[in-house]
């Protein structure tokens, strides 16, 4: 399966977080799975870190390494991906979750999120 985390999914995936239910850390940590991260999550980091958020524990830097040493791959954000977003229902207003569900729904990918209005936009999106 084709799997994009997102961001707090990734973060949780990362730090072990208690949050992170059986089946996601069972999905995200099966080799048969392909397990990626948006640029748009790596934005989302920089941006909550730089201003001292919460639930942001390392830096965009740092974030790119520790993908990167747990197997993730990373996918850029494409001018196909950005087009999308003016054609999602007004569901959720986040700029970052309408990127991943942009991406998700044109690469195809399931995204993994805990987010409940996200999980609308799409019977493909893993709610966990």
């Amino acid at each position: 399966m084709q799997i994009l985390l997102d961001t707090h999914i990734a973060l949780w995936a990362l730090s072990d977080d208690r949050r992170l239910s059986a089946y996601a850390r069972d999905a995200v940590s099966d080799p048969d799975n392909a397990i990626w991260v948006s640029a748009a999550s790596i934005w989302e980091i920089a941006i909550k870190h730089a201003f001292g958020r919460s639930g942001i524990p390392f830096s965009a830097r740092k974030a790119i390494d520790y993908f990167d040493q747990a197997g993730y791959q990373l996918l850029a954000v494409q001018p196909e991906h950005a087009a999308v977003v003016e054609t999602l229902p007004p569901l959720h207003g986040d700029p970052f979750d309408r990127m991943l569900i942009a991406q998700a729904l044109t690469e195809p990918l399931r995204l993994m999120t805990h987010d409940q209005t996200l999980a609308t936009y799409s019977d493909t999106v893993i709610l966990v």
